[in-house]
């Protein structure tokens, strides 16, 4: 429940403006991949490996930005087709497969280091059990605060609401509707990132497909937060 959560806050940031976003499962799995190249393929500190994987996933959220704030493309169309390629792209990065210590590397990676092939850790991304889940809860809780207090303590998350409510009013009043979108776009590519780090890491693994199943659950928690209590909103 903790990854859900960590991928129901990324849907309620995108849907507080009247957004929507169904490309977060194969953009968490493509961060999975990103986070374990980094510290198997590569080498890199954890710390940095983290990093990284934030980077890259809010790089690659430039993209459904550009479709819906500049093409202007309706967010469920858009992010529909950025499923396929999260997936195609993430596919071609790892050469098709998983990304862990028991396997090799691909081609591309092993010509960039002179031909090998082997990871660079063989001790993987390996936790003992009873360590994993209070890291686990410990993330998810940090992640809920940062959520609560952006949309909940900050002129930018009442913005937000209010685009949400009436996003013509919104404008009307004053508000900068393609920057606080762009805004509630990067702070949810920061939770899918943060979520395709924790499910690689307990996975201890970047498996195929390893976040796409939580996207619906995720969406279902939003939804029901929605409508229990008369809320009315994400």
């Amino acid at each position: 429940m903790s990854v859900v959560t960590i991928f129901a806050l990324a849907a309620t940031v995108s849907m507080a403006p009247d957004g929507f976003d169904m490309s977060a499962g194969t953009l968490g799995t493509f961060s999975a991949y990103v986070f374990a190249a980094s510290f198997l393929w590569f080498g890199l500190p954890l710390w940095l490996a983290v990093v990284v994987t934030i980077l890259f996933t809010m790089f690659s959220y430039l993209l459904t930005m550009f479709l819906i704030l500049v093409c202007k493309i309706p967010d469920m169309l858009a992010t529909c087709a950025l499923q396929f390629v999260h997936a195609g792209l993430g596919l071609a990065f790892t050469g098709g497969s998983a990304v862990s210590a028991g396997l090799g590397v691909p081609k591309w990676v092993a010509n960039l280091r002179g031909g090998d092939t082997s990871p660079l850790r063989g001790d993987g991304l390996r936790i003992p059990e009873h360590r994993k889940s209070p890291y686990i809860i410990i993330i998810m809780i940090v992640c809920v605060v940062i959520c609560w207090v952006l949309l909940e303590r900050t002129k930018h998350g009442r913005y937000l609401y209010a685009m949400g409510g009436n996003k013509t009013a919104a404008k009307l009043s004053g508000i900068n509707v393609k920057k606080y979108r762009f805004m509630a776009g990067m702070f949810a590519a920061l939770f899918i990132a943060v979520a395709g780090i924790v499910v690689c890491s307990r996975n201890s693994a970047a498996q195929i497909n390893g976040c796409d199943s939580y996207l619906m659950s995720s969406l279902a928690a939003v939804f029901i937060g929605r409508s229990v209590g008369g809320a009315e909103r994400p």
